[in-house]
């Protein structure tokens, strides 16, 4: 099988683009050395190693500490990073990394090969998200900065699970000791990465403090000396931070009251760019064995008594987008020629009155606790709209976020309202929520929804293999169209992230993933 164009396409750009290894005399030119950046969040890391962990607390700080093959634009175009070019076979079931020569761990060892088959095998062991390397096989190390990663199928979103949120490259003489990777000291203290910054000091609950790496293997980068993440209890207390001078940068902004606060502020700039690759959705995602709501004509009904745009422009004063499927608007593969579930009360009441259910019915929705804007207004509506089509919607709070997520991966639940990254590529974010034989008890996130139908299966299979972007993006419209008949989940609308950060903060990052890759370009013009 020859390559399809896109995989010439990236043959060729993969080696032409190492030329941006050093940077770009534009950014070069312009940019300044030293200073510290200091973020504010909220999110509290357990640990620093986004190769056992995801989430974005752990991927934030894990994106300065540690270096990855591939970065990517804000275009969704790779980027040589750890591997300056890259070669697919003509079969697509191999590709070379070509790596750089000069890269070093923060202890002075030289990355290797060994280092990138290592991380990329731990990373398919103990990562939550399986489908990212599933499909390899294994990674032969044929010399010191040459890497071949083997498949066992095309895997045709391969050079994405290469970013540096989720493939981070980890030095094999120090994780490799035989010790858990999972609860490994060296994910917290005393971290060896291998990108432009090294820790610190991590307090939980407090901060994590990373500074330049004189050995980073771009020259001339990092340009911050320092990069903190502060931690605070609550988004006012950052806004107020931020407002004050105290913090440069916010990342993840939701509140929609403190977003369009802050796009007052002259001393401040707020931009909804760096999500692109996240796909943030808000949705209702059903237990589809429960009595009621393994009937689809019930679920439709709830979908069809949700008015979408009242959430959007009123709820959200027009800062966010309704949501229509289960892929994100700004994917390559969103589909936006579904059927959409426009406010029909009418309509719910009479697919009610056919599931058996004319006469009423009681339900309960637990709410994602770590946004209580998207959950808490938005709950209230629902249960004020759902009644109008006789259903009893009853809230029941978790006092925190694992006291959710243990009702929610049990499958001890109703509805549920969640917030949900496609991760970049379906097969990394989407695929998990859908297919059959990952309805498991006990991993949030998973297919907690026990839903399961063959034909979502064979197109999600096909399409998580498909070379040919054209078609790949076909057999994805097919199954959103499916998804969003059967309704397995409600989807409302995407969340609208926001960074705002000081006016002097120049090149924020700005890329498909925002502040979970590497910020050696980010500099202070002060």
């Amino acid at each position: 099988m020859r390559p399809s164009i896109t995989r010439r396409a990236m043959l060729i750009a993969g080696s032409a683009m190492a030329l941006l290894l050093q940077g770009g005399p534009a950014v070069a030119a312009e940019a300044k050395s030293g200073g510290t950046l200091v973020l504010g969040t909220s999110n509290v890391p357990r640990h620093l190693n986004p190769a056992v962990q995801s989430g974005v607390a752990t991927a934030t700080p894990g994106a300065q500490l540690f270096a990855s093959p591939l970065r990517f634009d804000a275009d969704w175009n790779p980027q040589p990073y750890l591997a300056k070019s890259w070669t697919w076979s003509d079969d697509g079931l191999a590709l070379t990394l070509h790596l750089v020569e000069n890269a070093t761990f923060h202890d002075g060892t030289p990355i290797t090969s060994e280092d990138v088959a290592f991380s990329i095998m731990v990373n398919k062991e103990n990562h939550p998200f399986k489908a990212k390397f599933g499909a390899v096989e294994a990674v032969d190390t044929p010399d010191p900065h040459t890497a071949v990663i083997r498949l066992s199928r095309p895997h045709p979103a391969l050079l994405l699970s290469l970013s540096p949120a989720l493939a981070p490259i980890m030095p094999k003489h120090i994780y490799g000791d035989g010790q858990d990777l999972k609860s490994h000291p060296r994910n917290s203290a005393d971290v060896v990465g291998s990108g432009p910054f090294r820790l610190v000091e991590f307090v939980p609950d407090k901060h994590i403090v990373v500074e330049r790496n004189p050995d980073f293997f771009i020259e001339g980068r990092p340009y911050l000396d320092r990069i903190v993440n502060r931690i605070f209890k609550d988004e006012s207390s950052i806004v107020i931070a931020l407002q004050g001078g105290e913090i440069d940068m916010r990342p993840f902004l939701t509140t929609v009251r403190d977003i369009q606060r802050l796009q007052k502020d002259p001393a401040l700039e707020v931009t909804d760019r760096g999500y692109a690759a996240f796909g943030p959705l808000v949705w209702l995602a059903y237990n589809t064995k429960h009595p009621a709501l393994q009937d689809k004509r019930v679920r439709q009904a709830i979908s069809y008594a949700i008015d979408r745009d009242f959430i959007v422009k009123v709820l959200q004063r027009g800062i966010s987008q309704p949501a229509t499927g289960p892929i994100a608007p700004g994917s390559p593969f969103y589909n936006g020629d579904v059927e959409p579930y426009g406010v029909d009360l009418d309509k719910a009441r009479a697919l009610l009155e056919e599931a058996g259910y004319g006469d009423g019915l009681e339900l309960t929705i637990d709410g994602e606790p770590s946004d209580p804007e998207q959950r808490k207004n938005t709950a209230e509506y629902l249960k004020a709209q759902l009644k109008k089509i006789g259903i009893q919607l009853t809230l029941r709070a978790s006092p925190d976020f694992p006291t959710w997520a243990q009702r929610v991966a049990n499958h001890e639940f109703d509805v549920t309202m969640d917030i949900v990254f496609n991760w970049g590529d379906p097969v990394i974010g989407v695929h998990r929520t859908y297919l059959c034989d990952n309805i498991t008890k006990g991993v949030i996130w998973s297919n907690t929804q026990s839903y399961c139908n063959p034909k979502v299966d064979e197109l999600l299979n096909a399409a998580g293999q498909e070379a040919d972007p054209t078609r790949r993006k076909e057999l994805y419209a097919e199954f959103q169209k499916i998804v969003v008949e059967d309704a397995p989940i409600s989807f409302i609308n995407v969340v609208p992230y926001h960074t705002a950060y000081r006016a002097d903060v120049k090149n924020p990052p700005t890329t498909i993933w925002g502040v979970m890759s590497p910020m050696d370009e980010v500099y202070l013009d002060r």
